[in-house]
């Protein structure tokens, strides 16, 4: 699993861009970028849908096989305080639009979402 995640982490810093997120900035790829990222990896891995207070607002990630996976911690100075509070796909499709998460889910080569 180890370098399945490596890889994703890799094809996500490489997808992401102001299509996915309008805060996106080059010095800092994974800004804004936590709503569309733990939709697709969910599309791609299950697992859980999670979230966390920081001072920006609710910050989501995701739980896989009991393993926390956040591919956007690095738009932080430092990890946030994992609060690890149960979050659905709408209240994460809230913070995002349709358009943003089909921008990310192209980037990475996956078909437009049918649901």
């Amino acid at each position: 699993m180890v370098d399945h995640i490596a890889d994703l982490q890799s094809r996500l810093m490489d997808a992401w861009s102001l299509e996915s997120s309008s805060l996106w900035r080059a010095d800092i790829p994974a800004r804004g970028q936590c709503n569309p990222t733990a939709l697709v990896v969910h599309d791609l891995l299950g697992g859980e849908l999670l979230k966390t207070t920081t001072l920006q607002g609710f910050h989501f990630y995701n739980r896989i096989e009991g393993r926390r996976l956040d591919f956007t911690a690095s738009q932080f100075s430092g990890p946030p305080d994992y609060q690890d509070l149960p979050a659905t796909r709408d209240e994460i499709m809230a913070g995002t639009s349709n358009a943003q998460y089909e921008a990310l889910r192209a980037r990475l080569g996956m078909k437009q979402d049918q649901g």
